[in-house]
């Protein structure tokens, strides 16, 4: 989300749809992967390369400090209040709409310099919404994503990589942390949210050429009844409903994306009855895909 320093193209000379969905990268010389900042935005962006729909090459973090963030968030959108934090994964499509009088620090981080265990506990939660958070936490986030931008400032440090990437770890982590609070009301996780939690993983992998819930349960070893009580005690819907819904919300990505036929994106998706995918995307989303496409684009 990082604004870019070049002048914004005007409105109406850039084509949004294109056959891939655009991936911002972080300026070259940018040390060690890593992005943090500090800024204070009001009004629209004006830069074209986050007004318009994309991902980023890293996980990014927004933490909402003062006003409000406008957002959209693969097709949702998302009003960011003060004493928030959101994290959007680099899979999810978003763009910015606008300011209010807003204070955020942000900070984008590749896989590559992520730990294991913060990279597997990002996968395992996504996606997720804003997250309130108490005073004392905002403030102890604050205080730590500060001393982190006072490491990316230290440049002539000998060991200047390892502590930009181990500080903006522990920032990561500390945000993971208040994600599993709220999704966990004991210190350990009970065997079902284990269960949900390696599903979604599969899932995220795997959608688009395995559809059978018996599959996902087979790799997880045990019974296909007892993965549907898993996640359905856990997230109130069942697996076929999570394989449906990570399907069609990717069909709507390329929908918008790209110029390739239903047809293609269904077979793209591991559909090949179009006829099927097309009443599958029609009973999820109340509109046949084609409307979905024309929609968009109104």
């Amino acid at each position: 989300m990082t604004l870019p320093e070049k002048e914004p193209e005007a409105k109406g000379q850039v084509s949004i749809k294109s056959n891939h969905i655009p991936v911002n990268t972080m300026p070259s010389g940018t040390r060690e992967g890593i992005m943090i900042a500090r800024t204070v935005c009001d009004g629209l962006p004006n830069a074209i390369e986050v007004e318009r729909p994309h991902r980023d090459n890293g996980h990014l973090f927004i933490l909402q400090e003062e006003g409000t963030t406008h957002i959209e968030i693969d097709f949702e959108e998302h009003h960011i209040a003060p004493s928030s934090i959101i994290y959007i994964n680099p899979d999810q499509i978003h763009r910015l709409i606008s300011f209010e009088n807003a204070t955020n620090t942000n900070w984008i981080i590749t896989s590559e310099n992520l730990n294991q265990e913060n990279l597997n506990l990002l996968e395992s939660i996504t996606p997720v919404n804003a997250l309130s958070l108490t005073p004392e936490t905002q403030a102890l986030i604050a205080e730590t994503s500060s001393l982190c931008i006072r490491f990316s400032a230290r440049k002539h440090e000998k060991l200047y990589n390892a502590i930009l990437k181990e500080s903006c770890n522990t920032l990561v982590s500390l945000v993971i942390s208040q994600y599993l609070a709220k999704n966990t009301t004991t210190d350990n996780a009970t065997r079902f949210e284990v269960i949900t939690k390696s599903f979604k993983i599969l899932l995220q992998r795997d959608f688009a050429t395995v559809k059978s819930p018996s599959k996902y349960a087979e790799r997880l070893n045990i019974s296909t009844p007892y993965l549907n009580e898993c996640v359905r005690a856990t997230t109130g819907k069942s697996v076929s409903l999570h394989i449906q819904h990570r399907t069609i919300l990717e069909a709507k990505r390329l929908l918008f994306h790209s110029n390739r036929s239903v047809k293609q994106i269904a077979g793209e998706l591991g559909y090949s009855d179009y006829s099927y995918f097309t009443r599958l995307f029609t009973k999820i989303t109340a509109m046949t895909p084609l409307a979905f496409r024309n929609k968009i684009f109104d």
